[in-house]
């Protein structure tokens, strides 16, 4: 009985999240206290969810810190020279673009937003793109994959879900595949040197000059000025015939003029602290190292970057104040997430039911089959994290695979891993919210995006599953 619960608590959630009938933390919460219920203990509803917020308490902390500190380094300025950079490489030729554009995105995805990573992106690269008449799928699946790539760090969401639902610490899954994700993100720069080449072929190489003599056109654009979302401290600006706004396309009289028509941030933005850029650099080095050679744990090094990025660069409270009220949606609906999945999780574990349908899984995989689960993890991972949420994944799907293939010996820790596979699809499925910002943005139609990047993003899945394989990761 246990086991039909609990295969029908995880049918119920996936179905009505991916129809959009509850939100996820609403799921998360409503769904399991009522199957609690029914199984006949729900008295124990709340030590099930004490234990469970117990568990995930450094994960939500670990998530909070790292929005609000890498929203704090964009509202400062630290990515803008590697923008204007990116932007002076590409100049006028198609396959620098895509290449810069790929290099673009997988950079801003350090702040672990795809809403931010893709204002920012498009913003930047949208005018040259437009300019050259390149094909703007290219742009926009090329920076989908780039990003699906990175959307791996801890702070991003897959990672952090699976350390949650398996009570792992999101370090010990992430740090061993770096490797793996180094290969598939150099795939990715591969694919968008191919893709650049062809775009190369079909319209040549132009001058800046050549470019900006064509008829102007008034594009409206996005302006990341600070915030780590959409919505968040955006600011429409006009990009022609100005020298501030993102792809301003005015004549300009110098090389040096002329580099800066093409700025990825609004470069006039009150939140910049240019003297402080080589301290926040430095900052964010010895955050990163400390992170990877696991001197602290991650949520107390996000809490003391964070803290002493708003005490350096804001010191006065109404600042600090604005920053964090900047960011404080994305942290409210990153935390009430995960403390959501305590209920999840909790009642899936406490009353039973994962042990349950672990058991009935072990009794129906095949003995040869067994010791290469972590594999069939990977591989199964491409299409459902398309198909589903990273919520219905990581809390209903996870958590069962780990429990059956720890009976054949493969670690919870290697069944996480090859979980993370299947990122670069899914951050193009039609379940997450900031793939629509992207085709937006880029005036794409997401069924020409959705044709253009499937293969090249499942290509891109099976590269990292590879690569996590040979290097003994996997």
């Amino acid at each position: 009985m246990l086991t039909i619960l609990g295969f029908a608590m995880i049918a119920t959630f996936l179905v009505l999240i991916m129809l959009k009938k509850m939100s996820p933390i609403a799921a998360l919460v409503l769904i399991p206290a009522l199957f609690c219920v029914a199984v006949g203990k729900g008295a124990k509803l709340g030590d099930y969810v004490i234990d469970g917020v117990t568990n995930l308490a450094p994960t939500a902390a670990m998530l909070m810190f790292a929005i609000v500190y890498f929203g704090v380094m964009i509202d400062v300025g630290l990515f803008d020279p590697i923008v204007r950079g990116i932007l002076r490489f590409c100049r006028a030729d198609p396959l620098r673009i895509v290449v810069g554009t790929a290099l673009l995105a997988a950079i801003v995805s350090l702040d672990g937003d795809g809403s931010t990573t893709f204002m920012i992106t498009v913003s930047a690269m949208y005018p040259l793109y437009k300019r050259l008449k390149m094909s703007l799928v290219v742009m926009t699946g090329v920076a989908a994959m780039a990003n699906g790539v990175m959307n791996t760090l801890p702070w991003g969401g897959p990672t952090a879900r699976a350390a949650t639902a398996l009570k792992l610490d999101a370090g010990d899954i992430f740090v061993p595949m770096i490797p793996a994700l180094a290969v598939g993100l150099l795939g990715v720069l591969v694919l968008a040197y191919v893709l650049g080449r062809r775009e190369r072929g079909r319209l040549g190489v132009l001058t800046l000059d050549e470019v900006l003599v064509e008829e102007k056109e008034t594009e409206t654009v996005l302006v990341g000025a600070g915030g780590s979302g959409p919505g968040t401290g955006a600011t429409p600006v006009r990009t022609a015939g100005t020298g501030s706004g993102i792809g301003a396309d005015a004549p300009k009289d110098s090389e040096e003029d002329e580099d800066d028509g093409f700025r990825g941030l609004d470069p006039h933005r009150a939140t910049l602290r240019p003297r402080l850029y080589w301290f926040n650099a430095l900052l964010t080095v010895v955050l990163l190292t400390a992170m990877i050679m696991e001197w602290l744990p991650i949520p107390v090094l996000f809490l003391l970057g964070a803290a002493l990025a708003l005490t350096v660069n804001f010191p006065h409270m109404p600042d600090q104040k604005a920053r964090i009220g900047a960011h404080a949606e994305n942290v409210l609906n990153v935390a009430g997430m995960v403390f959501a999945a305590a209920v999840f999780t909790g009642v899936l574990t406490g009353t039973g039911m994962v042990d349950h349908m672990a058991t009935w899984l072990v009794g129906n995989i095949p003995d040869g089959m067994g010791p290469h689960m972590a594999f069939v993890t990977g591989v199964l991972s491409i299409p459902l994290t398309y198909f589903m949420s990273n919520d219905g994944f990581y809390f209903g799907v996870l958590p069962v695979l780990a429990e059956a293939c720890q009976a054949h010996g493969v670690s919870s820790l290697e069944i996480a891993r090859a979980s993370l596979v299947g990122q670069p699809l899914h951050m193009s499925s039609p379940l997450v919210p900031a793939v629509y910002v992207l085709v937006g943005m880029a005036k794409v139609e997401f069924g020409d995006h959705t044709r253009f990047v499937v293969k090249w993003a499942a290509l891109t899945s099976a590269v990292i599953l590879g690569a996590g394989i040979l290097f003994g990761i996997i």
